[in-house]
């Protein structure tokens, strides 16, 4: 079978020009042997098609991450958990799903198709109800502590794993003023942020002659080297990491993994099932990224906070979010990356079960829901529920939530599913050791929970 790139996946390859390995089994299979033979491959080649998408199966460990990150605070009641017709069901309405029994809002019809492959939480809750302090908490899994800064989920994922790549290992796309960041763990593990990926990154190609390149690197070292020997001298580089920076900025200059970051090398059908939006082009570029072998990829969507025409606001996020994330999964799956790869698409909190004199939602940081897709997680499960009546004056919120999940729990369970070992405790720089959580693993959620 010949493969190119422009075919995309319908001829059966990837952007690459490789044939997709399900679909080379499938082609082997008629070729060649006599009917018995091929019938026993077909039977073998469904069995172990079965064991893959059995939501009991033992999987690997996976490698990489994507965060879609949801900020501002998308409402679950017009997203993953909606109770329509009732007090505080709002103008949404249910849709069915390729999960039996399970619906979600009709804002996002294409996600409903996949749903079978997530693991829905909808109950996680939080004490933080400010967007600054609540973003922090979802993304570090700690509440903001005045002395000291936690480190990102990713940028724990990439200090806990080598790699040889020449690009960023941990990049975060349409990044708003809550980048993921190194925390104590060091700068080396801030995300590396870039805008909508149709643009080029910028400041990679040289545009002076090479050898005009090569002595301004030159100079730079000399007056590099003479810093270090003379006042500082004692200072380890190590910390001020000019050096290092620099030579990371060559090295990606000169790489051809940047091709990772360049869309346009996708077919226009692939390009096309993510949606024309930069949150879209975003979400292929986080396919690519992974593909490519980075650790981790960040992609924002802001403008879920509605505490003003709530329904008409979370639909056309939703619009965005919901081709976006099919294209992703789909795109994961037809590069065999989806078993190696966790995807959690969420945001910092909810939105409150009463609808405000605007017709918006407020901020809920209770009974709130988060997506799982890929990696050692279940297929088609849903884990906890929420109310659906309005929470009595004077009454705890999380009487309304069954099985809730803490913050902590969530990084927690991530973090043991990528075969870290959270509470192994790390001397931060003020010689302090903490555990990279505090949380506790919700074993149901993953694949082998039986």
């Amino acid at each position: 079978m010949n493969c190119d790139r422009d075919s995309g996946i319908a001829s059966g390859c990837d952007s690459y020009g490789r044939m997709l390995r399900r679909r080379w089994l499938h082609g082997a299979l008629t070729v060649g042997g006599g009917l018995m033979q091929t019938a026993m491959l077909t039977r073998v080649a469904e069995s172990i098609a079965r064991a893959q998408e059995s939501p009991t199966a033992q999987r690997a460990k996976p490698r990489a991450m994507i965060l879609l990150w949801l900020q501002g605070g998308p409402s679950q009641l017009e997203t993953f958990d909606p109770h329509p017709g009732t007090i505080i069901g709002g103008e949404v309405r249910s849709l069915s799903t390729s999960l039996a029994g399970v619906s979600i809002a009709d804002t996002l019809p294409r996600t409903a198709e996949i749903l079978h492959r997530a693991t829905l939480v909808r109950s996680m809750i939080s004490k933080e109800g400010d967007h600054e302090r609540a973003t922090y908490n979802m993304k570090t899994g700690w509440r903001p502590d005045p002395t000291l800064v936690h480190p990102s989920i990713g940028s724990v994922l990439c200090h806990q794993t080598e790699s040889n790549l020449e690009i960023p290992r941990h990049v975060s796309i349409l990044a708003g003023q809550w980048s993921s960041r190194g925390g104590y763990l060091g700068s080396p593990f801030d995300a590396f942020r870039m805008g909508d990926p149709k643009d080029p990154l910028p400041n990679l190609k040289s545009y002076i002659p090479p050898e005009v390149f090569e002595q301004r690197v030159s100079d730079l070292e000399q007056i590099e080297s003479r810093f270090r020997r003379g006042r500082m001298k004692d200072l380890d580089s190590n910390k001020t990491l000019q050096s290092i920076s620099t030579q990371r900025a060559k090295t990606m200059m000169a790489s051809q993994q940047i091709e990772a970051f360049e869309i346009d090398r996708e077919s226009s059908a692939i390009r096309n099932a993510f949606g024309d939006t930069p949150f879209g082009r975003g979400c292929l570029a986080a396919v690519r990224l992974v593909e490519q072998g980075v650790t981790c990829v960040e992609v924002e969507l802001s403008g879920w906070d509605t505490h003003a025409e709530n329904h008409a606001l979370q639909t056309g996020r939703c619009n965005i979010l919901d081709s976006a994330l099919h294209g992703l999964i789909n795109l994961l799956i037809d590069r065999d990356l989806f078993e190696s790869t966790v995807v959690m698409c969420g945001g910092e909190f909810g939105r409150t079960p009463k609808i405000n004199i605007a017709g918006g939602r407020d901020h809920w940081p209770t009974g709130f829901s988060t997506v799982l897709f890929g990696g050692p997680f279940r297929r088609g499960h849903v884990h906890g529920e929420t109310t659906s009546k309005p929470i009595d004056e004077g009454k705890e919120p999380l009487d309304g939530v069954k099985d809730p999940v803490r913050v902590e729990d969530l990084h927690a369970t991530l973090l043991h599913g990528f075969g870290i070992n959270f509470s192994e405790e790390t001397l931060t720089p003020i010689g302090r050791p903490l555990a990279r959580s505090q949380g506790t693993v919700i074993s149901s959620l993953y694949s082998d929970a039986g």
